[in-house]
């Protein structure tokens, strides 16, 4: 599977102004080629829709990230409470009731795109201090109506979200969720516990499998960072609400991966930076377990021999 990551279901909802986006037809042309090309190459293509919420408008990594204002192509985040990410980020202005609701529209619209695009499989990303994340952890979620204080009114509008995507994404096609399954700062209220019973809904909602990272919504988090550091939560999440995980995270070796599957700790591994850095990740990885795939007919010459 090869997934388009942070695909934004309106034009605020990217991270910065150089983001990929679904939310108009123009969008749908544009996809075509690349599904195609992935699956005309054994691949299936998925899309993560997402909506980055207080962290929007912000620069690309390699310019600094600093915040983009609105004379540099810059907009107004939004958030489920007026409560910046950090100090000197800015306030996003608190989402009405009227607004959730055009916004689980766009979601809805977003995924039905993806269809028509040529995708097979989409993934909503609830995680990582973007909106669906802020909704869910108190330490972002202040609001006093039915989308805040106790845990149910938390995950409202992210299920909302989720029962809008299935209305339109076919029953045969997987839909996944990205979710932090802790926010690392110790009393805030949502770890790996509340990211068991989120993901029970999850599946009662027509989840097919819950892709388990962390953090993101507080910049006090304190990780502890090493190998597989995520899988844990994978695991638990798997046994605890008896859905399908994905497990992502500093998993970098073909053996660690294949144990994390072999060991019935998580359902699928995610890579993503391990791709950045070697792109033919996999195919060295097949030759390390003693398989043989498919290399592209230009590179067959240097093929090992098993």
């Amino acid at each position: 599977m090869v997934m388009s990551e942070a695909a934004a279901v309106n034009p605020e909802g990217r991270i910065s102004p150089g983001d990929v986006g679904i939310w108009n037809n123009e969008h749908v042309e544009a996809w075509k080629p690349i599904t195609n090309f992935i699956i005309e190459n054994g691949s299936v293509p998925c899309i993560q829709l997402a909506h980055a919420g207080r962290k929007a408008s912000r620069d690309a990594p390699w310019r600094g990230s600093g915040f983009v204002d609105d004379k540099d192509g810059g907009w107004q985040p939004v958030g489920a409470s007026a409560v910046p990410y950090d100090d000197g980020w800015a306030t996003p202005d608190e989402l009405s009731e009227s607004d959730i609701d055009a916004l689980v529209d766009d979601w809805r619209a977003a995924a039905k795109r993806s269809l028509e695009a040529g995708f097979k499989v989409v993934e909503l990303h609830f995680a990582h201090g973007y909106l669906g994340h802020t909704f869910l952890s108190p330490i972002s979620n202040h609001r006093e109506d039915l989308y805040g204080g106790n845990a149910e009114n938390r995950a409202r509008f992210p299920l909302r979200i989720v029962d809008a995507v299935r209305e339109v994404w076919p029953e045969n096609l997987p839909l996944m969720v990205r979710i932090s399954t802790t926010d690392w700062v110790e009393g805030s209220g949502w770890d790996v516990e509340d990211a068991v019973e989120f993901s029970k809904l999850l599946k009662e909602h027509g989840v097919d499998l819950v892709d388990c990272s962390s953090g993101g919504v507080s910049p006090h988090q304190k990780m502890e960072l090493r190998p597989g550091y995520q899988v844990p939560f994978a695991d638990a999440v798997r046994s605890g609400a008896d859905v399908p995980t994905g497990a992502v995270g500093l998993i970098t070796e073909a053996e660690q991966a294949e144990e994390v599957l072999t060991s019935g700790k998580a359902d699928v591994i995610f890579l993503a930076r391990e791709l950045l850095r070697n792109p033919y990740w996999p195919l060295h990885a097949a030759i390390e377990l003693g398989d043989d795939v498919a290399w592209p007919e230009q590179y067959v010459r240097s093929k090992p021999t098993l």
